[in-house]
């Protein structure tokens, strides 16, 4: 029996891909923005392609933050993208 793939919208490109190959960013309860690496936190997700360009568009769009509903400061984007690093080699 064949299972079915989950697949979620990039807010960057707005490409649906698989969940797996996705990055989950959160917003917790406690109006934290976060990188969701088990993608099994509560909170709302938004989901973004492992790379710089997805993300740059996200910023540029302000996709992100209309996904989550809430501001997205400068230092947010910066350490996503230090950490979307890791994701591109790993």
């Amino acid at each position: 029996m064949n299972r079915k793939i989950p697949m979620r919208q990039c807010v960057g490109c707005r490409e649906m891909k698989p969940k797996r190959e996705m990055v989950r960013i959160l917003r917790t309860a406690e109006e934290e923005i976060v990188l969701d690496a088990t993608g099994k936190k509560n909170g709302r997700g938004a989901y973004l392609c492992p790379n710089r360009e997805c993300l740059a568009s996200a910023m540029k769009h302000r996709s992100l933050e209309r996904a989550l509903k809430a501001t997205v400061s400068q230092e947010i984007y910066v350490d996503f993208e230090k950490e979307l690093k890791n994701f591109e080699t790993g």
